[in-house]
């Protein structure tokens, strides 16, 4: 794909030298592999390196509560969609379901349909985003632990990580701190891994004090869970500088099939369409994450059910005397008092699988929150392998 003189422009504009925009084109030119991580390629990580301690099997019946999947799947007005389609599946778009899709979430979320960027899941935005607002002189800020952060090597940004509070929120006024300079403020909102929220007005500090040409993105993947975060699409509407990610993957029970969006200002939008991924959204994602957004019901009722197993587990771990965060998300993370890895490696062996360990807190691990039976069967694993 040869890179295209507004784009070099663009990029010369954040303080990229010609000879970095050389070697970018290079690397868009030549078609080559891009890196692109997200919470299927990280779990994925983690899952092969359990998998090798146990010599590449899984025990029959594994429970995976391991990458935040939903394990309710799509709802019933969203698979009556996929069926639908599904036949005319020859087709890239028989029906017009990308203009489907984005008005209906325009509609939902109170924008225009030309803030919408219809995107397989919220991974591929984000991935755009760090391409399009970072550079070797524009940062890209976040919290620690926090998701993602890996800035693609051929675009040469960096990272600046920033703990969080006390509280597990973001630390805005550290973040701002450690980067004034900062291309893009990320915001994962509740955050991954820790489940927590947020408040409003940190992102509002933010927006007032970040370079003028920065942008706050706010990660909202998981937000149909929690009972307290506030999505920030208002923000969009009324023209901030603010990226919005969405996915269907995690309430919505889609992870396989794929669908996202990003919603910001058309401007915005289009310095991130020039870094494309793998980011196709299939026909069969489409309509049924289009039929999702319509039933208005399901995020509410899904958050009650995932509320309700959540809470169930935390009881069950406050008897124990085990830490862990106060989550508002369909995960949380325990404290192990060992290396994460070693304890989630001990789980495996009795038929639970469960997740990552992130390097800030190397004894604390994230576990997923699966049906009730599923956690039922964690609880008796995890009697044995914490005593």
């Amino acid at each position: 794909m040869p890179i295209a003189a507004k784009q070099v422009e663009h990029l010369l504009e954040k303080g990229f030298s010609r000879r970095q925009v050389h070697r970018i084109a290079a690397v868009l030119a030549g078609g080559a592999a891009l890196p692109f991580y997200n919470e299927y390629a990280m779990a994925q990580e983690a899952e092969t390196r359990l998998r090798r301690s146990t010599r590449g099997t899984l025990p029959p019946g594994t429970v995976r509560i391991s990458s935040n999947e939903n394990p309710l799947g799509p709802c019933k007005e969203g698979l009556e969609a996929l069926y639908k389609v599904a036949p005319f599946g020859g087709r890239y778009q028989p029906f017009g379901e990308t203009s489907a899709f984005a008005e209906a979430v325009a509609e939902a979320e109170g924008v225009k349909a030309d803030h919408v960027m219809p995107t397989a899941g919220s991974s591929d935005p984000l991935h755009r985003t760090t391409c399009a607002f970072t550079s070797p002189t524009r940062s890209w800020t976040m919290a620690d632990p926090g998701y993602g952060g890996r800035v693609p090597s051929y675009i040469g940004g960096k990272v600046v990580r920033v703990p969080l509070r006390a509280d597990y929120s973001h630390d805005v006024e550290a973040m701002v701190k450690a980067d004034p300079n900062a291309g893009a403020y990320y915001v994962c909102n509740p955050n991954n891994p820790t489940g927590t929220v947020t408040a409003r007005k940190d992102i509002d500090f933010l927006l007032a004090h970040k370079k003028p040409d920065a942008v706050v993105v706010v990660d909202e993947a998981y937000i149909h869970f929690s009972d307290s975060a506030q999505p920030c699409n208002d923000l969009v509407a009324a023209g901030k500088d603010v990226v919005v990610l969405r996915t269907f993957s995690k309430a919505y029970g889609m992870a396989g099939l794929r669908a996202g969006f990003a919603l910001a200002r058309p401007d915005l939008l289009a310095k991130m369409g020039q870094f494309a991924s793998s980011g196709f959204m299939p026909i069969t994602g489409l309509a049924c994450a289009t039929a999702s957004v319509k039933a208005r019901h399901v995020a509410a009722e899904r958050r009650a059910i995932n509320k309700r197993v959540r809470e169930n587990t935390f009881e069950f771990l406050e008897k124990k005397g085990v830490e862990f965060i106060k989550s508002e998300t369909n995960f949380f993370m325990i404290e192990a008092k060992r290396p994460g890895g070693d304890i989630a490696k001990a789980m495996l062996e009795h038929g639970v699988m469960i997740g990552r360990v992130w390097p800030i807190w190397p004894t604390k691990v994230r576990i997923s929150v699966g049906k009730q039976e599923e956690m039922d069967k964690f609880k008796i694993a995890f009697d044995q392998v914490w005593s």
